[in-house]
């Protein structure tokens, strides 16, 4: 399903300052939600899935000019119904295997509705961009009523997402038309970058193996 397909419902927000309100809290919602589920992981498994969390909001700027290469007026009902990474999360885990597993508690989540996503691991862009992208619902309570607010999170391996800094900025650089050789290298680091990772998730789960070895044998 693609993002422009995603159920929409007009909340009645009709101002920057409000939609700037909202999107902040959705984010710190996730955030938190992440922060204790990362914490239960510890205290259950002995073992941190989350390396860290960034978030963000979306400049206005950033929006009217999504707003403009879809076709669309700058109006904040477009804003909000076309425009699905104002509020943004970006977790960042050590392997591809933790990716899955925290996609998974996010579905768990009973206030979350999980509204798209986009499998960029199993299916990598042609760039070579891997990341796993779920566009998510949450509740925003504010004192006279309650606002479904769209929050798109990003889970990738600290690996992908060094690559994905990298591409983030030559993008920016070239304007999305860098030379011919640059775009190759940057399809030959994926590959490095997809190789390192299976190769420490490997090492990991011998690690991991070897441990309980020792601790039944102990």
């Amino acid at each position: 399903m693609e993002w422009s397909e995603c159920e929409y419902k007009d909340n009645g927000i009709d101002s920057w300052n409000e939609v700037n309100l909202i999107y902040s809290a959705a984010l710190k919602q996730v955030q938190t939600k992440m922060e204790v589920l990362n914490d239960e992981f510890q205290h259950v498994h002995r073992y941190n899935p989350i390396e860290h969390i960034k978030s963000r909001i979306k400049t206005p700027e950033s929006i009217v000019k999504k707003l403009k290469r879809g076709g669309y007026e700058s109006t904040i009902e477009n804003m909000i119904k076309y425009v699905n990474d104002i509020a943004g999360i970006r977790i960042i885990c050590s392997f591809t295997s933790d990716i899955y597993r925290i996609a998974e508690m996010i579905g768990e989540q009973k206030d979350i509705k999980i509204l798209c996503i986009k499998d960029y691991i199993t299916y990598p862009k042609a760039s070579g961009y891997k990341s796993y992208h779920m566009l998510v619902s949450v509740p925003v309570y504010l004192s006279n009523k309650m606002v479904a607010t769209k929050v798109e999170i990003q889970i990738r391996t600290v690996a992908m997402d060094f690559w994905a800094s990298l591409e983030h900025k030559m993008h920016y650089k070239f304007e999305g038309d860098a030379p011919e050789h640059i775009k190759a290298k940057l399809i030959e680091c994926a590959k490095m970058v997809s190789d390192l990772d299976a190769r420490m998730l490997s090492l990991n789960e011998e690690i991991s193996s070897l441990s309980t070895q020792q601790e039944v044998y102990s």
